[in-house]
C-alpha cells in the first residue's frame, strides 16, 4: 500500500502532526502542499493536514484539494479552538465536504483535529477587527494560552492512533 501525507503549515504545528502521521503509514511519501503532486494517482491512501483558517482548510490546502480526484482520504488539522468544540467539528465537516463533491469520486475515511498555537500576526488582525468581533475575554485568553502548548506529544500519539484505525478501514 502506497500512501501520501500532504500538509500545509503556518507555524509548524501541522508539519509536526504530519510527521507523526507519516511515521505510522506504509510506504509513505511526506511533503508540504507546495511540493505535492497535482495528481494522487498511484497512491492507495492520502492524508491531508491543514491549519484551520476562518473555519476552513487554509487556502493552500484548499487549492491543492480542489485537484484531488478518485482518492481515499482522511484529514488532520490544527486550530486554536478547542478540538472537541462544535466549531471544530464544523471546520472538519467543511473540509470533508470539499473532497466529497460527487463528481470528484473521492472517499473520506474521517478527520482528526488538535489544538495548535495561533500565529501572533493572526491574533493582531483579530484584535483590530471592526466591532471587536473577537474580544479578549478571560475564557478566550485561557484557550489561546492552552493552544500555545500544542500540538504536544500526546496529540501526536492520538493522531497516530487515529490513522492506524483509518488504515484498517482503507485496507
Amino acid at each position: 500500500m502506497k500512501t501520501l501525507v500532504v500538509y500545509s503549515t503556518l507555524t509548524g504545528n501541522t508539519k509536526k502532526v504530519a510527521e507523526a502521521v507519516a511515521s505510522v503509514l506504509p510506504e509513505c511519501d511526506l511533503m508540504p502542499v507546495e511540493e505535492a503532486p497535482a495528481s494522487v494517482e498511484g497512491y492507495d491512501f492520502v492524508a491531508l493536514g491543514y491549519w484551520v483558517d476562518r473555519g476552513l482548510p487554509d487556502q493552500k490546502a484548499r487549492t491543492w484539494l480542489e485537484g484531488v480526484k478518485n482518492a481515499k482520504l482522511a484529514f488532520f488539522g490544527t486550530l486554536g479552538a478547542w478540538p472537541d468544540s462544535d466549531h471544530a467539528k464544523e471546520c472538519m465537516a467543511r473540509g470533508e465536504a470539499m473532497a466529497l463533491e460527487p463528481e470528484r469520486g473521492n472517499a473520506v475515511y474521517g478527520s482528526w483535529l488538535c489544538q495548535g498555537k495561533i500565529d501572533p500576526k493572526i491574533l493582531e488582525v483579530m484584535a483590530k477587527m471592526a466591532g471587536n468581533v473577537h474580544p479578549m475575554t478571560p475564557e478566550r485568553r485561557a484557550r489561546i494560552e492552552e493552544a500555545a502548548k500544542h500540538p504536544d506529544e500526546n496529540d501526536c500519539l492520538r493522531a497516530q492512533e487515529f490513522f492506524r484505525t483509518v488504515l484498517e478501514k482503507v485496507k
